[in-house]
């Protein structure tokens, strides 16, 4: 026994020394450097403030105290930041970005502009998860997804291949719902200015955070209907509301739907490029989770309306990309063609 108990000793002195050197080899690159914080948005939006935030606190817990700097590259809705950052980004841990969760899905669905492979990336974790909300005026007529499946139900959109309306066609495809989409909105606040003017009946997937923090007066005053709920999780102040996920039956369904729901679990993801060395990704890693339950931090990100919610790894984050990556061909098939209508 006592021969064992020495050896596990050792064994963890040998782990503490190995993890000690590689912090001290981070800290030696990092001291001195400044690193990119590429946003795939444009300033001022939640990414960008999410992000920015993050960059003030980053020093604090990354060896060697690096100064960064945010540099925002919008462009197709993010594939444009990460191509450049699985292709041309310096991959010695100097350059890192914060995308929208949808993004790394966008090889598996299809899009031709996107040419990575999110599989390769160095995730370095995601301070939240999404929930979406089928939300509808309090004046429409349907009061349930029970009604929705014999009651036509417009929903506000900005394109045939937008998030919104792809969801709005999965919750049609696997719950018989009769939605129709009505395209043309910019985003999902002029959708929610729709709903108010009696132009549309809802929103497919309006997100919980952004009800919470923009409109707390539509489920303070009840001015809206919360029909169905989908992510990861149900969120508890939702109380009875449906929950997707619950009223899937067929086992392809629920496949579809896990796969489908993956973008909305990522929430806002952060990466590193290909091949950086290990010892930074895990100073990366390791300092975003740090910041992550910095309460200074927390605080700061509450005054700005944003939610850390779900705080996730690096590793959690790569294992919803291969799960869904992992799909049988008949489910990314259907994925494909609910994403490309």
């Amino acid at each position: 026994m006592r021969i064992f108990q020495g050896f596990v000793a050792a064994c963890l002195t040998l782990a503490a020394s190995t993890q000690g050197a590689r912090a001290q080899a981070a800290a030696d690159f990092y001291r001195g450097k400044t690193l990119s914080l590429v946003v795939s948005t444009t300033a001022g939006s939640s990414y960008d403030l999410m992000s920015r935030n993050i960059a003030r606190y980053l020093p604090k817990y990354l060896p060697g105290a690096p100064a960064i700097v945010i540099r925002n590259q919008p462009g197709a809705g993010g594939i444009a930041a990460v191509n450049s950052l699985f292709h041309t980004a310096p991959k010695d841990g100097t350059v890192f970005a914060a995308i929208q969760g949808s993004v790394p899905f966008e090889p598996l669905l299809g899009t031709k502009e996107a040419d990575f492979d999110a599989r390769k990336f160095n995730w370095l974790g995601s301070p939240s998860a999404e929930l979406c909300v089928l939300t509808v005026w309090g004046a429409a007529k349907v009061n349930s997804i029970d009604d929705m499946k014999n009651e036509e139900t417009t929903v506000g959109s900005s394109g045939a291949n937008s998030n919104p309306s792809f969801y709005a066609r999965l919750i049609n495809s696997v719950l018989g719902t009769k939605i129709r989409i009505v395209f043309g909105y910019p985003g999902q606040p002029e959708v929610f200015q729709a709903m108010e003017k009696g132009e549309v009946d809802g929103h497919p997937c309006g997100f919980w955070s952004a009800l919470v923090s923009t409109r707390p007066d539509w489920i303070r005053d009840r001015k809206v209907k919360l029909l169905l709920q989908y992510g990861p999780e149900k969120e508890p102040a939702l109380g009875a509301t449906p929950f997707l996920s619950d009223l899937v039956t067929k086992a392809d369904d629920r496949m579809l739907v896990e796969a489908a729901l993956a973008p909305i679990a990522l929430g806002r993801p952060y990466l590193a490029p290909p091949d950086v060395p290990p010892d930074r990704v895990a100073a990366l890693r390791q300092a975003m989770q740090d910041v992550f339950r910095d309460h200074d931090f927390l605080a700061e990100t509450r005054k700005l309306g944003l939610f850390v919610n779900a705080r996730q790894t690096g590793d959690d984050v790569l294992a919803r990309i291969r799960g869904a990556y992992a799909m049988p061909a008949p489910i990314i098939e259907r994925l494909r063609k609910l994403s490309n209508q």
